[in-house]
């Protein structure tokens, strides 16, 4: 995944504290997610390990043929498919640092499997059945953005100055500036409310302004970041928290999704020689080291 973004400290005369004062730090993560490759299920009935290896060669050839930003994206679709053969899939896949939930007329739930870029998603229809089921590989999977972008507008109402607010309408009419004139693919622009004066009034202020929006994303690694997408259309909300769920950097970013949030070309081409890796642990258990 992306590098953690440190926010900017000021350094210099009348930076440093005074020698009687005790130095504070911020708690150091108490873990990070690492890869490690899946553990084998002994008991699994040859044949569904079998029909398991077959989705994860389809999967990594397709990912060989179709290099991440090609137009169209690796999916098999497992909806139809044998339910013990897929259990037996999520169980050797795992789960990797991004989750994401959407909601709109019908629910999904995508999960990154332990291969970074390889997402597993669920959809559900209003009443709660799975309605499709599937493997795909990609910097993060498209319905993503689609929703991020329904039921949202650019026109945003400026609230009225009151007391206690301070930055609020500054950073408001500098986000809705980049918003309406962003375009797919334009570098993101972050503003860092961490290290601006704000008022718990601009702190309200603001998510009443913006809304909540359909998509709500929790990347873990070194504590959680969490990206929730807001009725501004490309506005997210980027926060994160060190491992005592302790919020350390708090943002607004105009961009399509948050790159944290997203897969790198370096992650994918990783992925396609770890899945190579699996089906030789799956297809020959004798090579293990017991």
């Amino acid at each position: 995944m992306k590098d953690f973004p440190i926010p900017v400290v000021a350094v210099g005369p009348g930076s440093q504290p005074d020698e009687d004062e005790a130095l504070q730090y911020l708690p150091l993560p108490a873990s990070m997610m690492t890869f490690a490759l899946p553990v084998l299920n002994e008991e699994a009935d040859p044949a569904l390990m079998a029909a398991a290896c077959s989705v994860v060669e389809q999967l990594r050839d397709k990912m060989e043929a179709m290099p991440l930003g090609s137009p169209t994206i690796p999916v098999i679709e497992l909806q139809e498919m044998d339910t013990e053969v897929v259990r037996l899939l999520n169980q050797t896949m795992g789960e990797g640092e991004v989750s994401i939930s959407v909601r709109g007329s019908s629910a999904y739930r995508i999960q990154e499997t332990v291969f970074a870029g390889v997402w597993r998603l669920h959809e559900f229809a209003a009443d709660g059945r799975l309605v499709r089921d599937a493997i795909m590989a990609c910097a993060i999977p498209p319905i993503v953005t689609q929703w991020a972008r329904e039921d949202v507008s650019l026109d945003c109402t400026m609230p009225h100055k009151t007391p206690g607010i301070m930055n609020a309408l500054s950073v408001l009419t500098e986000i809705v500036g980049k918003a309406r004139a962003y375009k797919a693919g334009d570098a993101a622009h972050v503003v860092n409310l961490t290290l601006l004066p704000m008022s718990p009034e601009d702190m309200e202020c603001l998510p009443l302004t913006l809304g909540v929006g359909a998509v709500t994303i929790l990347s873990r690694g070194y504590g959680n970041c969490r990206i929730t997408s807001t009725r501004l259309p490309n506005v997210w909300w980027v926060q994160y928290f060190n491992s005592m769920d302790t919020l350390i950097l708090n943002t607004l970013e105009v961009s399509d999704v948050p790159e944290v949030a997203q897969a790198s070309r370096e992650d994918y081409e990783d992925s396609i020689e770890r899945l190579g890796e699996w089906l030789q642990v799956m297809q020959e258990p004798e090579r293990l080291d017991i």
